[in-house]
């Protein structure tokens, strides 16, 4: 008995680890960086590249582990997350904020050791999302928006770890993750609008699950395409995709919009849930198109 109790001791940490730190979001955070750093790179610094990874998962994992502090009692009340370690008393208070500090002191250091732009864009995305956006999800819809900015850093993060710059394209970068989360986060605001109701959060731009809030969801999806699109006019420094690229992304963003706009006619879960499933691959592949459009041409 005490063996099976020792053995699984390691494999409770991880699950705690791993789900307090929200591992898929923050490695499809990472995912962005990287992007973002390979799109900026002269040459890749493979070590820079690793500290980058490092770095941003401590700085991700430990705004959602303060996150889930700060929420603990309303995650109680929802059923997509009342099994979060800490509601479900797998994990107290006090390891999770040490945790959190832990993460965030080596999230800041190993990115001030790339450069202190990065390690700044850092400590502002960690500052924003705990003590702006997290506060504002249970007060009002405009938390959506201000959760935008911190969302949107990650993609520009790579290009300024990689020159040390911020300019025209790592601003391109923000600007497409920026208008992306909208349609992305009203879309899941949309199909766990009852779960979000009993925790008393207000995620939908007018609360409610209605012809204005997805009229909104096509506009910001519209916008999303037309700022994926802007590389290719030749406006956005040494960020630029080819006309063979543009008319991938282009792709991407009809189909984007076309669930869009089937939201709007719906009105259903199913049909959110769908978009929000697009949504993801449509900034995955954009990213990796964009990418692998650097490297090919």
């Amino acid at each position: 008995m005490a063996v099976t109790q020792t053995s699984s001791l390691p494999v409770s940490i991880v699950r705690n680890f791993t789900e307090i730190t929200k591992m898929r979001l923050s490695v499809s955070v990472v995912f962005s960086s990287v992007a973002g750093y390979l799109l900026g790179a002269e040459s890749i610094d493979f070590f820079q590249l690793l500290l980058l990874c490092v770095g941003g998962y401590c700085m991700v994992g430990a705004s959602n582990v303060f996150n889930q502090i700060i929420e603990r009692d309303l995650d109680a009340l929802m059923e997509r997350t009342k099994n979060r370690p800490i509601p479900a008393g797998r994990l107290g208070v006090t390891p999770a904020f040490i945790l959190a500090s832990v993460l965030t002191l080596i999230g800041i250091v190993v990115l001030y050791i790339i450069n202190p732009q990065t390690a700044m864009f850092g400590a502002i995305s960690i500052f924003m999302y705990v003590s702006l956006y997290t506060p504002l999800k249970t007060r009002t819809p405009l938390s959506v928006f201000v959760g935008a900015f911190p969302g949107a850093i990650p993609f520009m993060l790579g290009w300024v770890a990689a020159t040390n710059d911020f300019g025209i394209e790592p601003g391109t970068l923000f600007m497409i993750q920026f208008f992306w989360q909208f349609p992305h986060f009203w879309a899941i605001g949309w199909f766990l609008f009852e779960d979000y109701k009993r925790g008393g959060f207000f995620m939908l731009p007018n609360g409610k699950r209605d012809k204005g809030t997805a009229i909104q969801v096509i506009l910001y999806s519209i916008w999303t395409v037309l700022a994926s699109l802007i590389p290719a006019v030749g406006v956005t420094g040494r960020l630029y995709i080819t006309p063979i690229s543009a008319v991938l992304v282009g792709g991407l963003g009809i189909w984007l919009i076309y669930y869009a706009f089937r939201l709007f006619k719906k009105k259903t879960d199913v049909a959110a849930r769908q978009l929000m499933l697009v949504s993801v691959s449509y900034i995955t592949l954009l990213q990796i198109i964009y990418v692998a459009d650097k490297f090919i041409r």
